[in-house]
């Protein structure tokens, strides 16, 4: 007999929300493993003796962390998940009979207690410290890299440098953003007068925002999510938020590793990079201290193919001079400071009557422009050559698919926070899904039997 679907209503129901939660499903693994209590502790002070009681702020914090861990980008929609989802719901400890808090609380508390704590950098570096605790992360050989991520700005936001004061008269963004840069860099200026810190076009909607490309991407105003990882395990070890600038990169990855260092008492002995990251002054940061540079090198001057390089020049210590290939000398003739080179020249004379001149300059005389830190530049060429050079130029690549995790499953493709602080949070929180779910998987991992 087909039975039919018959709805009612009874006026007393028990219901177990633990019972309906799956014992191998991911968030009651992370409840499992993973104490968010001390956040709560960490933000007490921040908090009036007397009062209404809040929301607790760890509850908000896991609110946030499913949002990652699912890819759910906004927070209203997420509100409306965990409200239905019993599993979300379970991991928040909110039950049926208690509401969901408004989007709007993420706001307040995001501008208000959260920024004025590191909570969001303590409980990255709290995961973090976990997979070190379980040997989850060896530290000896590391990566770094930067993706661009599109800020939440249109580029018809950005206004010249003339135009600020008149774009901050109707932008509370821009407003915030003046006063910050004459509060960080005082100057006896006018009212008016922009920062002189500041070049190009500034977007009045997210001023921390910066117009850049990479990797054949169209210019947009964007932000650089900057990771540290460690190569055997994956585990993101730091990250770091900073405006897209090309410079930031190098910047970037000196905090974090000197973070890391001071944080985990993690002493890398290799680091692996694209060639952006190749300039001669941080390869010598490196090397002085201790870590092997497995990094291409920047050098402009085999860009022009049909002269010799330096590379056919030898040098000459005694005197400081250069030998060129037919024996003629290039004396020193000084420094650039602002690009970090020693010049030597060549006899204009010796160069008119030499044979090879068509194959060396097309100048009246030879120039050669040598690095400060030739000798770091050198030793890391070197190291080029190694078996461990190569094992580091295969493992970095794994940077690239944290990256293609973080646009693809955690969907952050685009900030939904204007500036920098916000978009730090954003990153911190995003690396901090990408590592609870490579320890959830670790300890999910049987370990193997001795031989």
């Amino acid at each position: 007999m087909m039975g039919s679907r018959l709805q009612t209503t009874a006026m007393f129901q028990y219901f177990c929300l633990d019972d309906w939660v799956p014992a191998d499903h991911l968030l009651r693994a992370i409840d499992r493993h993973i104490d968010l209590r001390p956040i709560r502790e960490q933000l007490r002070p921040l908090y009036s003796e007397i009062g209404r009681p809040s929301i607790d702020p760890e509850i908000l914090l896991r609110i946030l962390l499913i949002g990652y861990l699912y890819g759910i980008t906004s927070e209203r929609r997420l509100l409306d998940e965990v409200g239905m989802n019993l599993a979300y719901r379970w991991f928040t400890g909110l039950g049926f009979d208690q509401s969901m808090p408004d989007h709007s609380t993420f706001s307040k508390n995001r501008h208000g207690r959260f920024r004025d704590s590191s909570v969001f950098r303590d409980l990255f570096e709290t995961i973090v410290q976990q997979c070190v605790n379980v040997g989850l992360v060896q530290g000896e050989r590391l990566s770094v890299d930067g993706t661009v991520i599109a800020a939440d700005a249109s580029s018809k936001s950005r206004v010249s440098r003339e135009q600020l004061p008149e774009a901050a008269k109707v932008s509370r963004t821009l407003r915030e953003y003046l006063v910050e840069v004459e509060t960080a860099n005082p100057t006896p200026s006018s009212e008016n007068q922009s920062p002189s810190a500041d070049s190009g076009k500034i977007s009045s909607s997210d001023p921390d925002a910066t117009w850049a490309t990479k990797g054949g991407v169209p210019a947009q105003l964007s932000y650089y999510d900057n990771y540290l990882i460690d190569n055997e395990s994956n585990i993101i070890l730091d990250v770091e938020a900073t405006p897209a600038r090309f410079s930031q990169e190098v910047a970037a990855a000196r905090t974090m590793v000197e973070r890391v260092e001071a944080t985990f008492a993690i002493e890398p002995q290799s680091l692996g990079a694209d060639k952006a990251y190749g300039s001669g002054e941080f390869l010598a940061w490196l090397l002085n201290r201790d870590i092997a540079p497995h990094i291409r090198v920047i050098d402009r001057t085999r860009q022009n193919a049909e002269f010799f390089t330096r590379d056919d020049f030898v040098f000459e210590p005694e005197i400081n001079a250069y030998r060129c290939p037919t024996g003629k000398l290039l004396t020193y003739r000084g420094i650039g400071r602002a690009s970090r080179v020693y010049t030597y020249n060549a006899s204009p004379k010796d160069c008119a009557a030499c044979p090879l001149k068509s194959l060396c300059t097309a100048g009246r005389g030879r120039r050669l422009v040598v690095n400060f830190d030739e000798p770091a530049r050198q030793r890391a060429k070197e190291l080029g050559g190694t078996e461990a050079y190569w094992r580091s130029w295969r493992e970095r690549k794994k940077v690239e698919v944290l990256f293609a995790e973080l646009k693809t499953v955690i969907k952050l493709r685009r900030f939904r926070l204007r500036r920098l602080w916000n978009v730090a949070e954003q990153t911190l929180m995003a690396a901090t899904a990408q590592n609870i779910r490579r320890l959830i998987r670790f300890f999910a991992t049987p370990a193997p039997e001795p031989a």
